[in-house]
């Protein structure tokens, strides 16, 4: 039923319950335990730690497994490591800063990709990707899988030279940065004509172009150098039938029209993002996946969750292809039981009368 849900959705079917996707989640052990009856943590064997989260995609009934396997691992050693703060359980995602390869930004400014990496193996991306898609549908068919790029312009390039230089560089000369830009995403459309070619029906675009605050360059900038690259990106995306979905952090409302009219089609969205806004404009001719904010999940009573998911509900459940999610993820620090209120009242408002 779920994947079914989750295809009615994507193609503007209305399915009679509204779908839902979570993000993190499967690494909330506490969670997981208390939903499954399988005591599992981090520590856990494999085999455990997979039938636990199985178990648990089946129970809050997954429509959508959000997923991308080209990551900042194209980079190689010019790959920026900013280091990450604890997020997962037990901490097992810190990491400390690494030191960047380019010493300032006349090195971000000459930067070029294809001098750096050179020309990639179609054919080898390909396999990858669909070794990738196939691992995923194992895990969990009942749902709508998907591949994708996580680094796709803006977000390859802060993966590359880290946020110090790459705003260094934007602010001494916006226009060469603007260049750094384009030579950039020409390189990387060589993975999106491997994704045209892989077995993912659904790709996912991801690309972080703002703050939560919003844009953190000149909208002029964006708009002369990154929306024009999605177009280049899109192309034999679109042309080889596939569904292709937007994504990024932050709130992105100013450029929801820009992000459109490139020809996504849907948006994947924190809560900073006017998702009314998407509903009204875009309800009835895209898809659209939020917004639920996490920090009311963290810190609200049973009142505020469920009246975070009635703002939700009261936005989306009209939209056909609207589908329910904690927009900024559920971690593990989520206390359990707020999870389950915001389950439960998930449940309760997602069968449409």
């Amino acid at each position: 039923m779920s994947l079914a849900d989750g295809w009615k959705a994507l193609n503007l079917e209305m399915p009679q319950r509204v779908p839902r996707t979570e993000y993190s989640v499967l690494g909330h052990w506490d969670l997981i335990s208390k939903v499954t009856g399988i005591p599992v943590t981090e520590t856990s064997d494999e085999i455990t730690r997979i039938r636990a989260q199985q178990a648990f995609l089946k129970e809050w009934n997954f429509d959508f497994m959000w997923s991308a396997d080209i990551m900042h691992q194209i980079f190689g050693e010019y790959y920026t490591d900013m280091g990450h703060a604890v997020y997962a359980s037990g901490g097992s995602d810190f990491r400390e800063a690494g030191k960047s390869k380019f010493e300032d930004e006349e090195d971000v400014l000459a930067f070029d990709p294809w001098e750096a990496f050179g020309e990639r193996n179609e054919k080898e991306i390909v396999t990858f990707l669909n070794a990738g898609y196939k691992k995923r549908c194992e895990f969990w068919n009942d749902a709508v899988n998907m591949n994708g790029i996580y680094v796709t312009c803006m977000s390859g390039l802060i993966d590359l030279f880290g946020w110090d230089l790459l705003l260094t560089a934007a602010g001494v000369d916006p226009e060469g940065f603007g260049a750094v830009a384009n030579r950039y995403a020409d390189w990387t459309v060589q993975y999106a004509r491997a994704l045209a070619k892989c077995d993912s029906p659904v790709i996912m675009v991801h690309d972080d172009i703002v703050w939560t605050e919003g844009p953190f360059m000149r909208k002029e900038w964006y708009r002369k150098y990154i929306f024009p690259n999605y177009k280049k990106y899109l192309s034999p995306l679109l042309e080889a039938g596939k569904k292709v979905i937007f994504t990024s952090d932050g709130n992105y409302t100013e450029f929801i029209d820009d992000v459109a009219a490139c020809g996504f089609h849907g948006f994947v969205l924190e809560p900073s993002t006017d998702m009314e806004y998407i509903a009204k404009k875009y309800g009835k001719t895209h898809a659209f996946i939020g917004n639920a904010d996490t920090r009311i999940l963290l810190l609200g009573t049973r009142e505020d969750i469920y009246k975070e998911v009635k703002r939700c509900m009261d936005i989306g459940k009209r939209c056909p292809g609207f589908f329910m999610a904690v927009g900024n993820h559920i971690p593990a620090n989520t206390p359990v039981d707020n999870a389950l209120w915001y389950n439960e009242y998930y449940e309760k408002m997602a069968v449409r009368g």
